[in-house]
């Protein structure tokens, strides 16, 4: 199948995948594809291809894109989330991956209940502690999930990270691996009660990094969709 085709990118993904998780001794992450700003022309095609879950990093952009979107696919939100935005998208999307601090919680919590829902929600961490890419400093988690378990409109399912723009694997490496060690510990001790099943890193560049590492989601775009080309810049 040619390489340069949605079906034929997927398919390569799909096996770099397996063969990267099966090196670490993990199962193959769940495929999220980043479909952030893809027509819903462009995502569509996917699902006949087995593709099941899209990430989305603006509530606007879900908005825009519904309800082809749910009628269709799984949708996670994985961009940074305001407080305002939250009542624009509960009860649309999945899964929020990017809970980061403690208004917001209560925030999704507020707007669940309200809508008799119990929303299931990741804990964001920050690895390398870039405050721009949003994130809880790592060794808060545990506190932080247990202060959420007394909110009963929040399902804390695990973990996410987006992990720093590095090309050095060998310093990437590490902080997946503290990543995996981390939510496997929080997972045994069960803090607020959370039954921690899921550990979503890494995007195109570093996914087979990540999936060798004991992802259970990796969040991909570019490397399903292809290079966005924009007319008066380089494709990206």
């Amino acid at each position: 199948m040619p390489e340069n085709t949605l079906a034929g990118r997927l398919e390569k993904l799909r096996g770099e995948l397996r063969t990267a998780a099966a090196a670490g001794g993990w199962p193959a992450p769940k495929l999220i594809a980043v479909s952030k700003t893809h027509p819903l022309e462009e995502i569509l095609p996917l699902k006949a291809l087995g593709v099941t879950d899209v990430g989305e990093n603006r509530v606007q952009e879900i908005r825009a894109k519904l309800p082809g979107l749910k009628e269709n696919f799984h949708i996670h939100l994985i961009g940074q989330l305001q407080r305002n935005k939250v009542r624009a998208i509960i009860g649309d999307v999945c899964l929020i991956q990017s809970l980061d601090r403690w208004e917001l919680a209560l925030e999704i919590d507020r707007q669940a209940q309200a809508h008799g829902l119990r929303m299931p929600v990741l804990v964001q961490l920050s690895p390398a502690g870039e405050p721009q890419k949003g994130g809880l400093p790592p060794e808060e988690a545990e506190d932080f999930i247990r202060r959420c378990g007394g909110l009963p409109g929040l399902e804390v399912r695990g973990l996410m990270a987006v992990m720093p723009d590095w090309r050095d694997e060998t310093a990437l490496e590490p902080l997946f691996r503290q990543m995996r060690t981390r939510f496997d510990r929080l997972r045994e001790e069960a803090p607020g009660g959370a039954a921690l099943t899921e550990l979503s890193m890494g995007m195109s560049g570093d996914c087979l990094i990540a999936a060798r590492c004991g992802a259970t989601m990796v969040r991909v775009g570019s490397a399903i969709f292809g290079p966005r080309v924009y007319p008066d810049r380089p494709a990206v």
